[in-house]
């Protein structure tokens, strides 16, 4: 059956996420031939619709999901590196993306039944449908984590900004494997081209300099929060470097010393508009063009390897390496070994899950 194809696969390309393996039935359902094999199992991979049902997360991972949220979190907190990296390799990225997409069907829905008086019942089914034993714990590790390495990982990487960019480095580096792993069928030349576009692409980004803006409009703040979650859903764009680029990652830090609720506020509607205009497009992408998707989000973690060299100047200019470079290389390492681990962890919680399919 299509099925036993799609898990041999598996386990041959490498650890997919969880619900890959056991959620999403397949689109086909006779038994294919040997010689259109390769081809049915790409189609039942390219596209998964979706409305079909995938497993719930259960309330006793909540511990685990908090500290997947709290990684993603510390990554979203230093310029350079996106929660939504870190979010690929602990496994995260698309059971949050399907949840968001649940989440904003259940607000139009909602908004929609206020609106034409039809009533609540829709929007209540389809936000019982949300995972919410995945989402919430997965939120609070996120808001608490970041707090924190606001006032702790900022402050350093102001101090230490080699070593700490050293790290960093060697994490992302090896983190490009994890989209390659992810796709569906072999590396094509489209996906090479694709990959190297969005390198380029994330390159110039993170070649921005950095703004200024002492005392930012509240307009401007909605707009600036808009686009930078966004960067938070897509690996190898920083939210927190597109704050900075737009000279607002600074007031943003002050506002939540402050406890500036206008500013705060501002700020998360803006984070929920924009989230909402991109996730669907994003979770589309996902289920139907998930193998040039990769490529793409592969490219954009290549292109931010230029925010993270860690030779450079404070407006960003790029330098070679100076003094002694095997403290630098020896935290690369450290920093290559922790994702490793955490993706080898990764694969084998997959597994595990696959063969209780």
């Amino acid at each position: 059956m299509v099925r036993s194809v799609t898990l041999r696969s598996f386990c041959r390309d490498g650890a997919r996420p969880a619900y890959w393996a056991t959620g999403y039935p397949s689109r086909v359902t006779n038994t294919p031939s040997p010689e259109h094999a390769e081809n049915v199992e790409h189609e039942t991979h390219e596209e998964h619709p979706a409305h079909l049902a995938r497993p719930r997360t259960s309330w006793r991972s909540a511990p685990l999901s908090a500290v997947r949220g709290g990684l993603v979190g510390a990554a979203e907190s230093v310029p350079g590196i996106s929660g939504g990296t870190i979010a690929l390799v602990v496994g995260l990225y698309d059971d949050l993306i399907d949840a968001a997409g649940q989440v904003l069907h259940g607000g139009r829905e909602l908004v929609s039944g206020l609106v034409r008086r039809r009533g609540t019942a829709p929007a209540v089914r389809a936000l019982r449908a949300v995972d919410w034993p995945l989402i919430v714990p997965v939120l609070l590790g996120m808001a608490v984590v970041l707090l924190l390495s606001l006032r702790i990982v900022a402050p350093l990487l102001e101090s230490h900004p080699v070593p700490v960019r050293s790290v960093f480095f060697g994490m992302i580096v090896v983190s490009v494997a994890v989209p390659l792993r992810l796709m569906p069928g072999r590396f094509r030349a489209l996906d090479g081209v694709l990959m190297a576009l969005a390198a380029v692409a994330g390159f110039l980004l993170t070649s921005l300099p950095p703004g200024q803006v002492d005392d930012p409009s509240l307009w401007f703040v909605f707009l600036g929060a808009a686009v930078a979650i966004n960067a938070l859903v897509l690996p190898g764009v920083s939210g927190s470097f597109v704050l900075l680029a737009m000279g607002l990652y600074v007031p943003v830090q002050q506002a939540l010393s402050d406890r500036d609720l206008a500013f705060v506020g501002v700020f998360v509607l803006g984070a929920v508009v924009g989230l909402g205009c991109f996730v669907k497009v994003l979770q589309w992408l996902l289920h139907h063009r998930r193998q040039g998707t990769m490529a793409v989000l592969a490219g954009l973690m290549v292109g931010s390897l230029r925010a993270l060299w860690p030779w450079q100047e404070e407006d960003g200019t790029l330098l070679a390496p100076t003094g002694s470079v095997v403290v630098p290389v020896l935290l690369a390492l450290a920093g290559a070994a922790v994702v490793l681990v955490a993706m080898a962890w990764e694969a084998r919680a997959a597994r595990r899950t696959a063969g209780r399919a």
